[in-house]
C-alpha cells in the first residue's frame, strides 16, 4: 500500500506481517482498535497490510507528565535557577498566552511525540479546550487537565472549579475514546485545602484521574513541614488526593514512608529525569523505595521549556543512568525495566487499555527500525532501545487502531512546524511589547 492510500488517523483493520517481537518473527492482526491476534497467520483480509520486514514491534510509549503547549517555549529560557526561571521568564510569557497559542503548541508537541513513538500523554495546562482540538486532529491519546491554581482565595477557587467542570463536559461531549479528563490541582503550595478536597471529591464522583506535582524540590518539603507539620505526601493524602487514579509528577524528595504510602494508595509516580536534572532539583527519585513499596513508577518529560524535548526514548536512558549514578549501583533500573515504565506502567496509570503486545489490548503499537546503526550489533534488543537509540528509530505509529505515522511520514508536518513557529514568535513579541 502506498502512502497516498493510507487513511491516516482513521481506525482500520490492519495486518502487520513479518515483525520482530521478543526476537521472533510474528504477525499482528488489529480490528476495532484492539489487538486480535499475535503470531504467524495466513489471513489476508485486512484493509491495510504493513510488511514490517523484520522491524521491531513494541507498545507505544506513554508520557505521564507534560505541559504540551510549552513546546512554544523550547529554548526560550535555559540555564537559570528555578525560581528566577519561573518568575522572570516563564510566568511573564505565559501571561500572554492565547487559546490559539495552546492549540499550535499542542499540535507541535503531538507531532514530536508521534514522531518519537509516544501514543499517549498526561497533560496539564491552560486553554485546554483548544488543546483537546489539537489532540483530536493529531489522533494521539491524551488525558487533559486544567491547571487548577487557586492561590488560597475563594474567588479564584470558584473560577478554577468552573473551568475544570467545563473542560470535563467539553471532553465528554466529544465522545472520543482517545480523550480523557483528570483534575489538575497544580501543587499543595498553589492550591488551598478546600480546592484539594473539591478535586478529590469530584474525582471520586466521576471516576476521573488526578494529575499533580509532588515533592519536586526540597523547599516544597521543608515549607510543608514548617506550615502543616507533615511531609507533602501525607498532607495530600489527608485531603484525598492520593488514589489509584492519581499521577504525581516528579516525587524526587519523597522519603521511605511516603513511598510506602504511594504504594498503599497505588498512586503512580511520574519520573521526569531530564527536567529534574536540568533545573538542578538536587535529588533523584527514590526508585528502589518506590519499587519495594509496589508503587507504580511511570515516565514523563515535563514541558519543553525544561527538558527540552518530548523524546521518551531519551528519557528512558536518562532515567536508568540517573538511578545508577545517584545510587552508585549499576544494576538498578535495567534496560528492560526502563522500557516497562515507559510503556506498560504508563498505560496502566492513564488507563489506556494498552501497553502490552497481546490479544485483547488496545492497538497502541510502534514499529522500530531494526536495520540501523544503533541496533548493530544486536546482542540485546532492550539494551539497544534504551541505551543506544533515540526516537529517530521509530518508523510507524498506530494508536487505537489508526495509523498516525507510516514509514516516518506524518501528514501536514511542514504546515504544523510553520504555524507553530509563527505562534511562538508572536507570543514572544507580545511579551516584549508589554
Amino acid at each position: 500500500m502506498t502512502d497516498q492510500e493510507i487513511p491516516y488517523n482513521q481506525r482500520s483493520s490492519i495486518l502487520i506481517r513479518n515483525a520482530s517481537l521478543n526476537g521472533r518473527k510474528t504477525d499482528i492482526r488489529i480490528e476495532d482498535g484492539i489487538i486480535r491476534s499475535v503470531g504467524e497467520t495466513k489471513e489476508r483480509d485486512a484493509e491495510i497490510t504493513i510488511d514490517a520486514a523484520g522491524d521491531i514491534v513494541m507498545p507505544g510509549l506513554v508520557n505521564t507528565h507534560t505541559h504540551a503547549a510549552m513546546s512554544l517555549l523550547r529554548g526560550y529560557a535555559d540555564d537559570m535557577v528555578l525560581f528566577e526561571w519561573l518568575s522572570e521568564k516563564i510566568w511573564p510569557l505565559e501571561a500572554h498566552l492565547t487559546g490559539d497559542d495552546v492549540y499550535w503548541g499542542t499540535r507541535l508537541a503531538c507531532l514530536e511525540m508521534i514522531r518519537t513513538g509516544t501514543i499517549a500523554f498526561n497533560d496539564m495546562y491552560f486553554f485546554m479546550d483548544r488543546a483537546a482540538d489539537a489532540v483530536e486532529e493529531a489522533g494521539i491519546r491524551a488525558c487533559l487537565s486544567h491547571g487548577f491554581i487557586d492561590l488560597f482565595t475563594e474567588e479564584k477557587r470558584e473560577a478554577e472549579m468552573k473551568a475544570s467542570v467545563a473542560l470535563h463536559k467539553n471532553i465528554r461531549a466529544r465522545n472520543n475514546p482517545k480523550l480523557s479528563f483528570a483534575l489538575g490541582p497544580h501543587a499543595l503550595y498553589t492550591v488551598s485545602p478546600e480546592g484539594l478536597r473539591w478535586c478529590a471529591e469530584y474525582s471520586v464522583e466521576h471516576d476521573c484521574g488526578i494529575h499533580i506535582h509532588l515533592s519536586e524540590t526540597e523547599q516544597e518539603v521543608n515549607d510543608c513541614i514548617a506550615t502543616h507539620g507533615v511531609r507533602p505526601a501525607a498532607y495530600l493524602d489527608a485531603h484525598g488526593i492520593l488514589t489509584s487514579r492519581t499521577v504525581a509528577a516528579h516525587c524526587c524528595w519523597l522519603d521511605t514512608d511516603e513511598c510506602r504510602l504511594l504504594g498503599e494508595r497505588q498512586t503512580a509516580a511520574s519520573h521526569n529525569p531530564a527536567s529534574n536534572m536540568k533545573l538542578a532539583g538536587g535529588r533523584a527519585i527514590p526508585y528502589s523505595d518506590l519499587r519495594n513499596a509496589s508503587a507504580p513508577v511511570t515516565l514523563g518529560t515535563d514541558g519543553c521549556a525544561s527538558n527540552n524535548n518530548l523524546d521518551l526514548f531519551e528519557e528512558m536512558k536518562m532515567a536508568a543512568l540517573l538511578q545508577k549514578f545517584a545510587t552508585r549501583d549499576p544494576t538498578i533500573l535495567p534496560a528492560a525495566e526502563s522500557l516497562e515504565i515507559g510503556t506498560k506502567n504508563g498505560a496502566e496509570a492513564l488507563r489506556t487499555g494498552g501497553g502490552v503486545i497481546a490479544p485483547g489490548y488496545a492497538a497502541d503499537i510502534i514499529l522500530v527500525d531494526r536495520d540501523t546503526i544503533c541496533q548493530t550489533p544486536f546482542h540485546n534488543g532492550s539494551s539497544n532501545l534504551v541505551y543506544s537509540c533515540n526516537g529517530t528509530v521509530v518508523k510507524t505509529v498506530i494508536c487505537d487502531g489508526a495509523i498516525l505515522m507510516h514509514d516516518r511520514h506524518i501528514p501536514e508536518e511542514e504546515a504544523i512546524l510553520e504555524r507553530a513557529g509563527k505562534a511562538a514568535s508572536a507570543l514572544v513579541a507580545r511579551r516584549n511589547v508589554a
